[in-house]
């Protein structure tokens, strides 16, 4: 079993690494930087999110929303964290989304803590008959929420398709 926590420690580790190191580099860019990567899907853009996801509460004039969020997230974190320390000790791949989660967690928490906002710079698009259509600009640390959420919820499907009707 300490091996399995050192391998997601690391893991943990080597992710936020990743997400701090690419956050870092976008931030010395010029503001409004903007490069191409994949014409007409990908791009690299600098965006400051103040709000959750999908900018959500970004409008949000209050003084109070920093800490809010900060308050909300760091409690979601917590759990999380308490939910992997209980699945560490099991055989299979639940402890390992939860290290994603607690990776995209921590590192925009660091983000809010220290500038106040969360830095995003990965913008996929699409060309649809003339419009342009934006995915919203997301980070390193949002990948592995998504991934992590989408391999519990197929890790949920799995266990109820061998549940039976009672």
């Amino acid at each position: 079993m300490k091996s399995r926590i050192y391998a997601q420690g690391l893991l943990l580790l080597v992710l936020l690494t990743l997400d701090q190191g690419t956050k870092a580099w976008i931030e010395q860019q010029p503001y409004f930087f903007h490069q191409v990567v994949l014409d007409g899907f990908f791009d690299l853009v600098q965006a400051h999110n103040a709000g959750v996801a999908f900018s959500m509460f970004a409008d949000w004039e209050s003084q109070w929303r920093t800490g809010l969020l900060l308050l909300v997230t760091a409690g979601i974190a917590a759990v999380v964290g308490m939910w992997w320390w209980k699945e560490v000790r099991q055989v299979g791949v639940m402890s390992w989304l939860l290290v994603l989660i607690l990776a995209g967690a921590v590192g925009n928490i660091w983000d809010r803590v220290t500038l106040g906002y969360v830095v995003d710079f990965i913008d996929w698009h699409i060309t649809w008959s003339g419009a342009v259509y934006h995915w919203p600009a997301f980070n390193i640390a949002d990948s592995c929420i998504s991934i992590a959420v989408v391999g519990l919820l197929l890790l949920n499907l799995k266990d109820d398709k061998g549940a039976k009707d009672v």
